[in-house]
Parts: structure tokens; sequence; C-alpha cells
């Protein structure tokens, strides 16, 4: 499927994940994380980051992954991505949804 964002198409899956990262920047990132109210802060960014290196490597993400990884509260990952964070950190971030995410 196709969405349009800002003067941007973008093409994503059924659950509104990016299927090619290329098309994926910091303004789709913006755009997505306010489709989920959320405004875009100096930890999302951190954690944007931190998922986009994991993917890149090829390493599984999960919620216990994350916490054992220490470069975030679990806490506040809940807090700047309420309603599920990993499966809304990684839409917002281009990369596909975690197996570990139901």
């Amino acid at each position: 499927m196709e969405k349009v964002i800002g003067n941007k198409t973008i093409n994503v899956n059924e659950e509104g994940y990016l299927t090619d990262f290329s098309q994926w920047d910091k303004e789709v990132a913006a755009e997505l994380a306010k489709e989920k109210n959320i405004e875009l802060t100096d930890g999302h960014w951190m954690v944007i980051d931190y998922l986009q290196e994991k993917y890149k490597n090829e390493e599984a993400l999960s919620i216990r992954g994350i916490k054992k990884s220490g470069k975030f509260n679990i806490k506040e990952f809940y807090n700047l991505f309420p309603g599920g964070p990993l499966k809304i950190s990684t839409l917002i971030a281009g990369i596909p949804k975690p197996k570990s995410c139901i």
C-alpha cells in the first residue's frame, strides 16, 4: 500500500510499517509519530537510532533485549512509546515489526 506523508509517498504494509527502509527519513518518522500522538524528543531519537542500528546489524529486537542493553531505563521506554513500546518505536523507526510483537 502507498501512504502520503508530506510531499513524499511511502510504501507500507497493512499494519503501517514501511516496506522499504530507504524511504525512511526524520520527516517520515515525525509524521508517523504524530499519528500515534507522540512528539519526538531527544529520548525518542536515541531509541530510534538504537533500533535502527540493531536492525542494520540483523539483531533480533525484544523488550528483554532493550532492558538488558542497559542503554535505556525500561520504564522510560514505556513512557516514550505508550501502548506498545516496541511495536510503536519500530514503526516510527521505519523497520519491520519484531517477531516478538504480536
